[in-house]
């Protein structure tokens, strides 16, 4: 993981010294946060990949209705400047904003949220009557998990699930 070096130098007694660090994407989503929020868009995700000046930032961002390319575009030009100021890397970077997809992974309470009555694949850490996955319409979200409504050809079924039962969850997205 990249670190950004930071704070002061710590001797280990060992002839080294080490300075305290804490994660780069941190540091990068503190600076870009409040600008997305001034333009009225969500920060989702920051990631970091590559190496050298082959590393790639990609700030994901999201509100409610979508983001556009033009959204992408104006967050680009607004966070860029600000993060040339914070200067997270020692070498050059390329910077990508863009949406997180429609069948991304939910990281947080909120991609639950905006996915009230929409259909759902839960993913689940043990298998609930030998299935490992459920596949429904999600109807409620609390802060403790989410109420997945289940239906087939013969029944119609509630399933509570807490976060901590739950290993990932997509959007499922039909066409």
């Amino acid at each position: 993981m990249f670190e950004l070096l930071n704070g002061p130098s710590k001797d280990t007694g060992l002839g080294v010294s080490v300075k305290e660090s804490r994660p780069v994407v941190d540091r990068i989503s503190e600076v870009v946060s409040p600008i997305l929020w001034a333009l009225g868009l969500e920060l989702v995700e920051v990631v970091c990949g590559g190496q050298g000046a082959r590393l790639v930032v990609r700030v994901y961002v999201d509100k409610p209705g979508g983001v556009t390319v033009d959204d992408c575009g104006r967050a680009h030009l607004a966070i860029g400047p600000a993060l040339d100021v914070a200067d997270p890397f020692p070498h050059a970077y390329t910077l990508e904003v863009s949406s997180p997809g429609l069948d991304r992974a939910f990281k947080r309470i909120q991609d639950y949220r905006r996915a009230l009555g929409k259909p759902v694949s839960v993913k689940l850490r043990q298998p609930i009557d030998g299935q490992w996955r459920v596949v429904g319409v999600l109807t409620e979200v609390n802060e403790q998990g989410v109420t997945v409504k289940v239906s087939d050809q013969r029944s119609e079924q509630m399933l509570v699930l807490e976060f901590d039962s739950i290993a990932e969850t997509r959007r499922v997205v039909t066409f």
